[in-house]
């Protein structure tokens, strides 16, 4: 039997709700599986500052390093936004992903029958969407130096070299390699030295990947025809801050945020979170949908551990979930049948793992 450690750090906000939803999912399938998980909790973000005075203490990089996989739930809130930038919440999340080497973030996109009336866009539009943007995580403008700010005037430096560009563009023709084979690589070559590199290199690594066809698109064209014709993407691939920007535009074809996943990897130990924050305003409610944090979970243990199997499983309990009409309160207004708490939703999914088994 495999056994597999989980650095779990479940953050601020709904983040120790969610996780805590995902790690009672992930026990339930691991009861009919040929594996053991074992966990050991860290801290990151305000929760961290508030005790140790860093965002990101040692010990938490130095476990994480040790686990098989990391598990992340949100971090962030208004409490700490007068801190110093490199203490505030966000900065811990910057450097654990420089730390781990997490360069490449995967953020798949996928609408649910069951929920084609939550978006805002027409139902015909939106049917049959399944897209998966791939964003580059460890350089960019987020990253690149030099960067300062005075009383009147402020700047931050785009900065990228050939070798970063070839491995995100790597991770995206490999992805598009077991879906639709088709790279859209989205960049704003047309202004920015640093877009000309990017699409010069994708070009050049796209010549390995003989079956895929890949196109070109500014970021600004992108951003518009996500929600005119969404169906036409199948693995986005780009930068840093653009992937940051279409990625949270793209979660809302699917009608909420709280449904979508992501995963970090690059390094030995990859990263697994839901892509939203961590909602402060609702945090203690029960009312937090745990639904991206399960599939999160799934894909930790699908890309991390290799259990294909038991990921199987809970995607296929999530779908069940949705199409017998259980909703937790952001998407209660489409089909629900009843309307859960985070903790029921959790439970209910659990459940149908277990009988699913």
């Amino acid at each position: 039997m495999s056994r597999y450690n989980i650095a779990v750090i479940k953050g601020d906000g709904i983040g120790p709700e969610i996780v805590d939803e995902a790690i009672k999912v992930l026990d339930a399938v691991a009861v009919n599986s040929d594996f053991e998980l074992t966990y050991d909790e860290y801290l990151m973000g305000g929760c961290a500052y508030d005790v140790t005075g860093d965002p990101l203490p040692d010990e938490t990089i130095e476990g994480c390093k040790k686990a098989d996989a990391v598990l992340f739930g949100a971090i962030g809130g208004e409490e700490w936004d007068s801190l110093p930038r490199d203490k505030r919440p966000e900065s811990g999340l910057l450097r654990l992903r420089a730390a781990l080497g997490l360069f490449a973030n995967y953020r798949p996109v996928k609408v649910y029958d069951e929920l084609i009336e939550a978006s805002t866009l027409k139902p015909e539009i939106l049917k049959g969407v399944d897209l998966l943007v791939m964003r580059e995580l460890t350089g960019g403008i987020y990253f690149g130096q030099p960067r300062e700010k005075g009383d009147d005037k402020a700047y931050n430096t785009m900065v990228y070299s050939k070798d970063e560009i070839v491995r995100i563009a790597k991770e995206g023709f490999e992805a598009a390699m077991k879906r639709g084979k088709k790279v859209c690589s989205v960049d704003k070559a047309n202004v920015l030295e640093v877009s000309q590199l990017w699409r010069d290199t994708v070009e050049e690594v796209a010549k390995d990947y003989p079956e895929v066809t890949l196109s070109h698109m500014y970021v600004d064209n992108a951003a518009m025809q996500l929600v005119r014709d969404p169906k036409q993407f199948d693995v986005i691939l780009t930068g840093n801050i653009f992937g940051d920007i279409l990625s949270d535009e793209a979660s809302m074809i699917s009608g909420s945020i709280g449904l979508l996943p992501s995963a970090s990897i690059g390094g030995k130990v990859g990263l697994y979170e839901p892509i939203h924050g961590s909602a402060p305003d609702i945090a203690g409610q029960g009312i937090a949908n745990p639904i991206a944090t399960i599939s999160s979970a799934s894909m930790m243990l699908r890309f991390a551990l290799g259990e294909s199997e038991a990921a199987d499983k809970i995607d296929a309990a999530i779908e069940q979930v949705l199409k017998e009409g259980y909703r937790t309160k952001d998407i209660s207004d489409f089909g629900a049948k009843e309307v859960c708490s985070t903790t029921e939703i959790g439970s209910i999914i659990a459940e149908i793992v277990c009988k699913n088994a």
